[in-house]
């Protein structure tokens, strides 16, 4: 496969603060420099008889081609960065607001990773998570680093190339002079096609239709503020004798027998019942009590997610 160079998207002669020398320099060197390097790379790997190739010759060169597609791919977006007048839209203020607590305080933290990577080398970036559903500021220090599933909207190079020529090392006044000609309608274009991505699909127990399910972070934070709750550990009993841990503070229950402990519980607190790792054992548990007029949910995590999240563990009696 070949990579087609692509057209540098802001115009250099318009940048405030940039001269059209560092600019040049970054697009025709750098950017086209790691084109031509991937391009080269990509040669080789489609010449080579993977069956034959030694393991570290093809180890080797997707590891080389990585950082060359990583760098054609930032680079493009950097440039894409820029053209601007470093005012933020209204939507991506209001976007910032909401993951950063304000477009200012994104700001004090987006420059402060620029700062902190002068006299280095690397990235920042500014990323949507399609997972999580917000924006983060992402720390690169090399071109292969990056976060996985995440979706760059605008990226800021902090290798000395992008800089040197016309601020030596002072890389401070470089960030401060990129965030003066940040193109926000661009980033915020950006920002609307990366939102409209969907996250990874969520398991779906179909068998058990709409059965309510909390996460072990929620449960962990009923407890820590005290709400009423009865949690209760309703792994097969096989699964207790081979682990003989419990959570502490919970009880264990045999998940055949559910309908001779129910009448311990109350119907007037929630009841969160949970097995191994949150699959049919909990979710049946649940099924019964709901149908016996139970507020019941299952735990998504089950008892080994509770150890994962490093909720305090007993020995069971």
């Amino acid at each position: 496969m070949r990579y087609q160079l692509k057209q540098i998207h802001c115009r250099p002669w318009t940048l405030s603060g940039l001269s059209l020398q560092l600019i040049e320099s970054h697009y025709e060197n750098n950017y086209g420099g790691a084109l031509r390097r991937l391009n080269a790379i990509s040669e080789q790997l489609e010449s080579l008889d993977f069956a034959k190739t030694p393991a570290f010759v093809i180890n080797a060169l997707k590891r080389e081609e990585l950082t060359a597609l990583n760098s054609t791919l930032l680079h493009e977006l950097y440039f894409a960065s820029m053209g601007g007048e470093g005012r933020v839209t209204q939507p991506m203020s209001e976007a910032l607001a909401r993951d950063f607590g304000s477009a200012q305080r994104w700001r004090t933290e987006f420059s402060a990773l620029g700062y902190a990577l002068g006299g280095g080398s690397g990235w920042v970036l500014l990323s949507w998570m399609p997972r999580d559903g917000r924006l983060i500021n992402q720390y690169a220090a090399e071109h292969t680093q990056s976060v996985a599933g995440g979706i760059p909207v605008l990226a800021l190079d902090m290798y000395e190339h992008a800089y040197h020529i016309d601020f030596g090392a002072n890389a401070k006044a470089y960030v401060d002079t990129f965030l003066r000609n940040v193109d926000w309608k661009a980033v915020e274009g950006r920002y609307e096609d990366a939102t409209r991505v969907a996250p990874p699909r969520p398991l779906v127990q179909e068998e058990f239709g709409d059965l309510p399910g909390v996460g072990v972070e929620e449960v962990r934070a009923m407890l820590a503020a005290g709400k009423p709750l009865q949690l209760i550990d309703t792994r097969p009993k096989h699964f207790v004798s081979r682990t003989q841990d419990i959570a502490e503070g919970v009880r264990w229950r045999d998940p055949e027998r559910v309908s001779e402990w129910m009448g311990e519980l109350s119907k007037e607190t929630p009841v969160v019942v949970y097995c191994a790792y949150g699959f049919h054992v909990g979710c049946r548990a649940a099924v019964a009590l709901r149908n016996a007029g139970f507020d019941a949910s299952y735990r998504k995590v089950g008892h080994s997610g509770w150890k994962a999240a490093g909720g305090p563990i007993k020995m069971h009696a």
